[in-house]
């Protein structure tokens, strides 16, 4: 994980806004497993306002290794002191087609989200 040199007014501001933030809601159905999960936008939505009210954002950046086949995910909390928290997150890619991209994308940006904010999925 990387960080900036100081973490006070970020750490501060992150254990508010993480105090506010309920689960997500598990809101999409996996056809393979039959078995629920939230989807992005949920976990999207369950962050986005307490994050904001505490001086936080949240961006991601995506990389793709096409020697490796995978797709890395930098997840990165930024507050409006400037300080800020960084962490990547690889999958490997199972199939190298625009859909099979997407969905490994999609993956990494939610497993990173949810790692990142110690953040889990509930029925509601």
């Amino acid at each position: 994980m990387r960080s900036s040199e100081t973490l006070n007014e970020f750490a501060g501001a992150l254990a508010k806004a993480q105090g506010e933030m309920e689960n997500a809601t598990l809101n999409k159905i996996n056809p393979h497993f039959k078995s629920k999960y939230a989807d992005l936008a949920a976990l999207i939505q369950a962050v986005q306002k307490s994050l904001s009210k505490n001086g936080l954002a949240l961006a991601q950046g995506v990389t793709t290794n096409i020697e490796a086949k995978t797709i890395s995910v930098e997840t990165m909390l930024m507050h409006s002191s400037g300080q800020w928290l960084s962490e990547v997150f690889s999958m490997p890619v199972l199939d190298w087609k625009p859909q099979g991209l997407g969905s490994t994308t999609t993956y990494c940006r939610r497993y990173g989200i949810s790692a990142f904010l110690n953040l889990a999925a509930a029925d509601d």
